[in-house]
């Protein structure tokens, strides 16, 4: 045999162009449980559910120890069991118990894990602290009594997105993720772009849910309800919805929409040629003028949220136009206000941070917004199972 190999549950295993063990054993189709490790962010090896045991008994990060030559692991022994198991008792005890109304129940990865290697009853006593909701900002709600302290929220908010809002603060059992100074996240440099939200294990940090109050909207018969729906949530849909990977589901999502009471029915792409026209409009003014160049576009609200917060200098050259959302929500305003009916205006969006969006004064007549309400793709198929 050429190249170089290690054994992993007796079975030799040539050891390719992996970085750590965890990634060379999911090669091999064996899953290692995590919750810290993302092959997208830096290694933090704090969880250790993903330990392996070596022939000479000692217990290895999988995610933090890079595959050796000669190297002998084994991945699910009665004592690597054991302590991920005790791991997890530890984590349940200090988390609060209302996983029945939890939003992130079923793809809780703590609940998960729970269930997986038959936590049914926790030995250790119940240490988890009450702390008050953060519902400051109109897209995410953060609840420091589901923080399992990962750092996922902090690596992704700091490697990938470039903000670093959040981090850990205080040592010991004080240490916990936040903002700085502790203020709430509505008030913080936050993008509301969502990542954080997206890869926090628990349901520490979601993203804020309108489903209720446009479930009221839509059972009431004096209010004609109009939506929207961006050309990505059409695809991102799909698996849902019984279509294929890549496949468009906009046929059975508009008959979901009018089931569920939607009066009327639209597709954003023509917001999104509108916004095209004045922007390309925009643009040839400034070159002819040779001012403010370059020109960034102001279609997401995370993009510009974060230049308003680290570069308002740059400001000036960001597009005055509205995005594809706010332009075709004020279309949709102005074309049916004529009707008698209560008009609410809905947007269906793969980010987060275009509920923030459309909160924002500017996007306000007379302090009604163009978009009443913004939803994202995991509520549309939450009201869809509804």
């Amino acid at each position: 045999m050429s190249g170089q190999f290690m054994t992993i549950d007796n079975v030799p295993v040539e050891i390719k162009d992996e970085k750590n063990i965890l990634e060379l054993v999911r090669r091999v189709g064996i899953e290692l449980p995590t919750f810290c490790f993302y092959s997208e962010l830096s290694v933090y090896g704090a969880c250790r559910m993903c330990i392996v045991e070596t022939k000479r008994g000692d217990m290895e990060s999988a995610c933090s120890t890079p595959p050796r030559a000669g190297m002998e692991i084994y991945t699910n022994t009665p004592r690597v069991r054991k302590y991920r198991k005790n791991i997890l008792e530890l984590l349940l005890a200090n988390h609060c118990r209302d996983c029945t109304n939890c939003q992130q129940s079923g793809s809780c990865k703590l609940q998960e894990l729970a269930k997986r290697f038959g936590i049914n009853d926790v030995r250790f006593p119940n240490t988890a602290k009450e702390t008050k909701l953060d519902e400051s900002s109109v897209a995410i709600v953060r609840n420091q009594s589901k923080c399992i302290l990962w750092g996922n929220c902090v690596r992704v908010c700091e490697e990938i997105q470039n903000v670093g809002v959040i981090d850990f603060v205080g040592r010991g059992s004080k240490m916990t993720a936040t903002t700085a100074f502790d203020e709430p996240i509505g008030q913080s440099k936050c993008v509301f772009c969502g990542q954080c939200a997206a890869v926090c294990p628990t349901g520490a940090i979601v993203v804020r849910s309108n489903t209720n109050k446009l479930w009221e909207d839509l059972n009431d018969e004096n209010t004609q309800v109009v939506v929207q729906i961006a050309p990505a949530v059409k695809v991102g849909l799909n698996s849902k919805l019984g279509e294929g990977d890549g496949r468009n589901a906009m046929g059975k999502m508009v008959a979901a929409l009018r089931k569920m009471g939607f009066n009327k029915i639209f597709d954003t792409s023509v917001g999104a040629d509108l916004t095209v026209i004045e922007e390309t409009d925009e643009f040839i003014s400034k070159l002819q003028k040779n001012e403010e160049l370059p020109l960034f576009t102001s279609c997401c609200p995370a993009w510009v949220n974060y230049v308003q917060n680290a570069y308002p200098d740059l400001m000036k050259n960001v597009s005055s136009c509205k995005s594809p959302m706010e332009m075709f929500g004020a279309v949709l305003k102005e074309h049916y206000k004529k009707d008698n009916k209560r008009l609410v205006s809905v947007a269906i969006m793969p980010c987060s941070a275009k509920k923030f969006e459309a909160d924002r004064d500017e996007f306000k007549t007379d302090g009604v917004p163009d978009v009443d309400y913004v939803i994202t793709t995991q509520e549309l198929i939450n009201m869809i199972n509804e």
